[in-house]
C-alpha cells in the first residue's frame, strides 16, 4: 500500500525522543525518508537503530539547532543523501521553568535560543531547497503555554513567538508552494513532562492525573496525537492550509 508521504523527505529537529520521535516514526511508517538531528547522542543512536531495524530509510546527525552552521550542514547532508527536503518540523525544545522573580538570565536565553533561533536557523536553511523545488511544508511545534502558563515566562514567550514566526513564513513563502503552520500541544506524556513532575516534586503519575482532570476528553496526550496533526499539515493535499495554529490538547485551548 502506498504511504501518504512516499517519495517525500522530512527533516525533524529534536527527533530522538518524545514528540519528535513520534513525528519521525509516523513519517517513516507513511513512506517518507526521514532525516533528524538531536543533541542527545545516546537517544539519537538508539532511535536511529530502532528505525533501521524496521527497514526505514533514515539519516541522523548530532547537531545543535542554535548553531546555524551545524544546522545548515545537517540539512545539506540530508539533501545530498535523499535528494530533497520537502518537510521541515521544528520540534527541538527545552524547558527552564521558574517563576519570574527566580528566573535567571541563562534560563531565559537558553529557551529563546533553542526554540526561536533554532527554528529560524532550520527554516532559513531548509527553505532554499524548498523554493528551488517550488514545494515545501514547514511545521513549527508551539504549545498551549503560548497562551500563558505559570512558571514559564520564557517558554510561553518563545512558543508565542513561534506562532508569529509561522504566520510570517506563511506570507513570505506561500508563493513558492511552501506552507507554514504550527501545532500547539497541550499535556503530552514525554520525557519533558517527566522532568516537570520531578521539578515540582510529584510523581509522574500524579502529574498525569492532575492534568487529565482538566482535559475535556479525559485522557492525557501521546506523541502520536501530535504526529497526527503534523501529518495533516505536511500532507500534499493541505496546500490551502497556511499560517494556521492547531491546538492539540483534548479541548479548546484557543
Amino acid at each position: 500500500m502506498a504511504g501518504r508521504f512516499d517519495g517525500r523527505v522530512a527533516f525533524v529537529t529534536g527527533g530522538s525522543r518524545g514528540i519528535g520521535k513520534g513525528i519521525v516514526e509516523l513519517f517513516a511508517q507513511e513512506g517518507a525518508k526521514v532525516a533528524f538531528i538531536d543533541l542527545n547522542e545516546e537517544a539519537l543512536a538508539q532511535t536511529t537503530s530502532e528505525l533501521k531495524e524496521k527497514g526505514y530509510e533514515v539519516f541522523s546527525k548530532v547537531a545543535n539547532v542554535t548553531e546555524a552552521d551545524q544546522v545548515e550542514a545537517a540539512i545539506k547532508e540530508a539533501f545530498e543523501t535523499f535528494g530533497s527536503i520537502d518537510i521541515l518540523v521544528n520540534n527541538a525544545g527545552v524547558i527552564r521553568d521558574n517563576l519570574l522573580f527566580k528566573m535567571t538570565d541563562t534560563d531565559w536565553q537558553t529557551v529563546m535560543d533553542v526554540h526561536l533561533k533554532g527554528s529560524f536557523n532550520s527554516a532559513r536553511a531548509a527553505q532554499k531547497y524548498m523554493v528551488e523545488k517550488k514545494y515545501g511544508r514547514i511545521i513549527n511545534i508551539s504549545s498551549t503555554s503560548a497562551l500563558g502558563n505559570r512558571g514559564q515566562a520564557n517558554y510561553a514567550t518563545a512558543k508565542a513567538g513561534l506562532q508569529g514566526f509561522t504566520k510570517t513564513l506563511a506570507i513570505e513563502l506561500g508563493r513558492y508552494g511552501i506552507t507554514a503552520n504550527a501545532v500547539a500541544p497541550g499535556f503530552i506524556e514525554t520525557e519533558m513532562t517527566k522532568e516537570t513532575a520531578a521539578r515540582i516534586g510529584i510523581s509522574f503519575e500524579d502529574l498525569i492525573n492532575a492534568s487529565v482532570s482538566n482535559i475535556p476528553v479525559g485522557r492525557s496526550g501521546k506523541p502520536a496525537d501530535i504526529a497526527n496533526a503534523v501529518a495533516f499539515f505536511a500532507d500534499e493535499k493541505s496546500s490551502f492550509v497556511n499560517g494556521q495554529v492547531i491546538y492539540v490538547a483534548g479541548g479548546p485551548k484557543a
